[in-house]
């Protein structure tokens, strides 16, 4: 049994060189400025260095859909710039994670491809998805000694996890991650290794950090640089037997650039976490009562969608509502529907008290599970979740109330009526789930 309130386990909290520890909502040096559009093949073709890539076959490994990035500028400009460089060959690795497959016609739009002129433009290109959930596309790289993880783990997590990663690396001489970092909910920052891990890699390691992520709670880790979760993806990228490097870069909700940053994957996101820290928190002087966040169109699951409760549970007042709007939305996940549906929405310490009946099932389900339903307590058998998670989506009250979560008709909702009430308790986001909203330190 737990009891006594939701307490993270404590991670060491730094500010690196030359960042602002996030931009206050008001009284702050405004944010820098984004690079122009026509700069960045410039700029990418400067970043990546010919002796990189030179006579090498090259995988491209970038997000899909769910992750605000500008890839139909920054995919031609780095095919480009490869070609020039003289590299061997460029395949195309969308790392899904556990995320479903997307059609060829799908990532030839994220891509910014033209199918009509894919052949000419793009020859020999493959475009392909990772498959996290076939073994046969999978290859081992062995063990990873974890003993921080099990010490932090409260007893959870062995001391060792074996670790899988797609097959087709090892056709490759060059891995190289082109993608967004933004702050996250399991590892801190996104972004770097973590395309390799869970991006293309298999399921032992994703389940083993994300509940290692859970332990240490999503408010205790979110926004944070240096991290568990995060040495541990560090450490297991390690054990590729294939060069990494990584373009990493920062955005704002338009997609537009802050910064591009090339290097190997560590010193690349640590450069473009700095930036991030900088852009991507929004500071308020005090808790609200109300949030309505407002999942865009690219989060078309729950599994995503949750994005929306992560980056702002910290602003969320105790006994408060977060209401994520998502009249889009209708399915709470492809992949993992059934084990969610199966487990429902709990706060960390509900599975804690009970770990003889959940530690079977899936770890990363069980993670994200917290990571929606947030903090709280759970005494005597009585869980007490520290806010109320209200879904508005297509997703029937009935289903809502056997995940656990509350529900309201997204049709009754005016999202204007939320807006400028902030005076009020009440905050409005319009683009939530990338956005981390902290309060104020001296709050």
């Amino acid at each position: 049994m737990v009891r006594g309130a939701t307490r993270p386990v404590k991670v060491p909290r730094f500010h690196m060189a030359g960042t602002m520890g996030g931009v206050p909502d008001s009284n702050s040096p405004a944010p820098p400025s984004t690079l122009p559009t026509d700069s960045i093949a410039g700029r990418v073709a400067d970043l990546i260095p010919t002796d990189d890539v030179a006579g090498k076959r090259v995988l491209l490994i970038v997000p899909d859909h769910t992750r605000t990035a500008p890839l139909p500028i920054l995919f031609p400009a780095v095919h480009d710039r490869l070609k020039e460089a003289g590299a061997a060959g460029l395949d195309v690795m969308v790392a899904l994670g556990t995320h479903p497959p997307m059609p060829q016609a799908r990532i030839e739009s994220l891509l910014g491809i033209d199918p009509a002129t894919r052949d000419d433009r793009f020859p020999g290109v493959a475009l392909l998805n990772h498959e996290w959930d076939n073994p046969d596309a999978l290859m081992s790289l062995g063990d990873l000694p974890c003993p921080e993880a099990a010490e932090l783990s409260r007893g959870t997590l062995p001391d060792s996890v074996p670790v899988t990663i797609n097959a087709r690396i090892k056709d490759y001489d060059l891995l190289l991650v082109l993608g967004p970092v933004f702050p996250h909910e399991v590892v801190g920052f996104s972004g770097g290794n973590k395309y390799f891990f869970p991006g293309i890699s298999g399921p032992e390691l994703l389940n083993y950090f994300h509940w290692l992520g859970a332990i240490v709670t999503n408010a205790g880790i979110i926004g944070v640089p240096d991290t568990p979760v995060r040495r541990v993806v560090d450490a297991a990228a390690k054990l590729i037997p294939v060069e990494r490097r990584a373009l990493t870069f920062v955005v704002d909700p338009k997609a537009d650039l802050y910064g591009l940053y090339y290097g190997t994957p560590e010193s690349a996101w640590r450069e473009a976490s700095q930036m991030s820290e900088r852009v991507h928190i929004t500071r308020k002087p005090k808790p609200f009562h109300t949030v309505l966040s407002c999942a865009p169109p690219m989060y078309d699951e729950l599994w995503v969608a949750g994005k929306c409760m992560y980056k702002l549970e910290p602003v969320v007042a105790d006994g408060g509502e977060l209401i994520i709007y998502a009249p889009h939305l209708s399915e709470v996940s492809e992949t993992h529907g059934e084990a969610i549906r199966r487990v429902g929405y709990h706060t960390r310490d509900y599975f804690l008290g009970q770990w003889d009946k959940f530690k079977h099932e899936p770890w990363g389900t069980l993670a994200h599970s917290t990571h929606v339903r947030g903090g709280g307590t759970y005494e005597e058998g009585v869980e007490k979740p520290r806010v109320k998670v209200t879904l508005a989506s297509q997703i029937p009250p009935e289903e809502c109330e056997k995940l656990n979560l509350g529900y309201r008709d997204p049709a009754t909702i005016d999202v204007e009526d939320f807006a400028d009430r902030e005076d009020e308790g009440v905050l409005l986001v319009r683009k939530a789930g990338e956005m981390l909203y902290r309060l104020d330190e001296s709050s």
